[in-house]
């Protein structure tokens, strides 16, 4: 057998994996590959196109005439070699259908893609990397993620920061100037929103054209690589948005790749959404299967990422999600089937190769299990935003706190189902654009107040069960909303309060991080004891959480009205000596609090269905956290 034939066997053994949907790595093979052949160095271009009639290969190294690519036998696969590529090089597959039609096509494997408006496909392929990191990895093994802190910071690559000039920062620039800025604030993660290559900017990175590649503008996958590692080194995780959901319907990329549904279903129904104008991958499909889940192990495991944040999980989940007609099951139910199946599998070969991953589900709806393991029932993910809690939150902070006494089960609900699932504490981009206003815009009252509110906001927050994450400009106290084509408003820190907010933000974040009752136990009821959340009339909530060692617990007490509370009595669940640990409206902070709170020690009348009692002043519009000093009859 010639030296030709047993490529094209290998090759076909190859698409037999793909086509059953159990080729986890069909990067490796499939797209342009730089290979020695025969002895003659060269790249081997291959693609899965079908049910096209013929597949050619153009570029800059054919002058853009097209090169007939030969059939991998029956398996729907076309490949070609040539010696006259180079990396760097241009190039795009001239399919042509069953009805003769022909369409320049991109590559659906191209590890980089031309600066938009152009989108040919750009030949390139990346070497091994050495990797520097395994500090960090040896730490991600010592403890279980569900015990650790998890502070999330997202961050869309283009807007974080720009040059003088207007220029967007690059990889270099970005290891150069946010990981140092990230660790000082205490943060723990990056996420990233999409960083694949996307043709429009306004679509925030949402609609992909190019999965395996890094959008030309912002860079390319070796930087991508440098700035994890450098993360890594610095003790900071970096976490990707994915969107397996949905694609771009421009012509060119993958919509209709060889001329009839291939990476989308067949049914139109089924395949065009409406709500965001792309198209639904066709989750039923085995080789859309080998697809997704090989890019999902792509950016896991050949760039070092920590996790995966899956975009728009419910339109996956539900076949009426969408706006517009719809077909339901054979039995008339709306559930997508084919899409929890994917859901299920997707997980499993994920956490088989990584696990100690972030698997996060953005899911909108009550859908239950989600964070549950798949063999109980679950939809095998580890993690899922917690977009009630989001909604309710934000929903009764924009209200004028006269009328939170009327709506206090809005910020106490939460607590009946924080147990549910491995919940994420979200305020993400989503809730500050479109009209929404910034964080800081949503409080009512005059600028101290605001401020004041948003302190209260995020003590709040960082004292509920559930890992954290905050959308970039937060911690600045940004007034505009959030806009994609410009960076966050660093020049507020020159205003009043702003800089005293971003101090509190560190403060606030360094100390989830160093405190284990605020992090230890997210995920089970033991983490938290309710003292009053009936507290309605005075607007004021208070409870305990508490780590894995009994004597790690701290006293969270909230006050969301502007009425200062003198004599306010809590129960506390062991005798001795108490002091604040935080309070929100100390002056360094913006608050007006020039002196903390004393020392404070148990009375012995019980109270909240505790056995002693602490008493002090509770700061308007203000939280306290209160941790034991010198406490008898807990020992661990």
């Amino acid at each position: 057998m010639s030296a030709k034939m047993n490529i094209l066997k290998e090759l076909e053994k190859e698409m037999y994996l793909f086509n059953i949907g159990e080729h986890l790595e069909s990067y490796r093979f499939l797209g342009s590959k730089q290979r020695t052949e025969n002895g003659i160095e060269g790249w081997r271009f291959t693609v899965w196109a079908p049910h096209a009639k013929t597949v050619s290969l153009v570029g800059d190294f054919t002058e853009w005439k097209p090169v007939e690519m030969q059939k991998i036998g029956k398996t729907g696969g076309w490949s070609l070699f040539t010696e006259a590529a180079a990396q760097g090089d241009c190039y795009k597959y001239y399919i042509e259908d069953k009805n003769g039609k022909k369409k320049y096509k991109i590559d659906p494997y191209s590890f980089a893609y031309e600066v938009p408006p152009k989108d040919a496909s750009v030949v390139f392929d990346m070497p091994e990397k050495k990797w520097k990191d395994g500090r960090w990895a040896a730490n991600k093994k010592r403890k279980s993620i569900y015990q650790k802190p998890l502070n999330i910071y997202e961050v869309h690559f283009s807007s974080w920061k720009k040059h003088d000039d207007g220029s967007w920062y690059s990889f270099k620039d970005l290891a150069e100037t946010l990981i140092p800025y990230v660790k000082e604030m205490g943060y723990t993660h990056i996420e990233f929103m999409p960083l694949m290559e996307h043709p429009l900017e306004a679509s925030w990175g949402y609609q992909i054209t190019g999965y395996f590649a890094v959008a030309a503008r912002y860079g390319n996958l070796l930087e991508l690589r440098d700035f994890v590692e450098e993360a890594h080194k610095e003790g900071i995780g970096v976490i990707m948005d994915w969107v397996p959901g949905h694609f771009c319907k421009n012509d060119y990329a993958l919509s209709y790749f060889d001329g009839t549904p291939t990476f989308e279903y067949a049914d139109p129904n089924r395949a065009i959404n409406n709500r965001w104008g792309t198209l639904n991958f066709d989750l039923g499909k085995a080789q859309v299967h080998s697809f997704l889940i090989s890019n999902a192990i792509f950016w896991l495991q050949e760039f070092h990422f920590d996790g995966i944040r899956v975009d728009a999980v419910s339109n996956m989940l539900y076949l009426d999600y969408d706006e517009g007609p719809w077909t339901p099951n054979e039995d008339g139910s709306n559930h997508n089937r084919q899409g929890i199946e994917f859901l299920k599998k997707m997980n499993t070969k994920v956490f088989e190769r990584q696990p100690d991953t972030y698997m996060i589900a953005e899911e909108s709806t009550a859908w239950a299990n989600v964070t549950k393991p798949i063999e109980t029932g679950g939809l095998g993910f580890n993690y899922k935003w917690n977009m009630g809690w989001m909604n309710d939150t934000l929903r009764f902070f924009e209200m004028d706190p006269l009328f939170r006494k009327d709506n206090f089960n809005l910020i106490t609900f939460s607590f009946m189902y924080a147990f549910n699932e491995n919940f994420i504490l979200p305020i993400s981009h989503d809730e500050v654009v479109h009209g929404k206003q910034s964080l800081l815009g949503k409080m009512p009252g005059d600028r101290y107040k605001q401020f004041a509110g948003l302190r209260t906001l995020q003590a709040y927050m960082m004292a509920h069960p559930g890992k954290k994450l905050n959308f970039m400009g937060n911690e600045i106290g940004q007034f505009l909303e959030w806009r994609f084509y410009d960076q966050i408003e660093w020049g507020v820190l020159n205003n009043e309060f702003n800089p005293e907010f971003q101090h509190y933000i560190k403060t606030l974040n360094h100390l989830y991080k160093d405190t284990k009752a605020l992090h230890e136990v997210d995920d089970a009821h033991t983490g938290l004891e309710i003292l009053d959340a009936d507290n309605n009339l005075e607007s004021v909530l208070s409870f305990i959480r508490t780590g894995e060692k009994p004597r790690d617990f701290l006293i969270v007490v909230c006050n969301f009205t502007p009425v200062e509370r003198r004599n306010f009595r809590v129960g506390v669940p062991y005798e001795g000596h108490y002091e604040v640990l935080l309070n929100t409206e100390m002056q360094e902070f913006g608050g007006t609090w020039t002196e903390n709170l004393p020392e404070m020690i148990t009375s012995l009348d019980g109270m909240n269905r505790q056995p002693f009692s602490i008493e002090f002043t509770l700061p308007a519009l203000g939280v306290l956290f209160i941790k034991p000093k010198r406490v008898f009859g807990v020992n661990k």
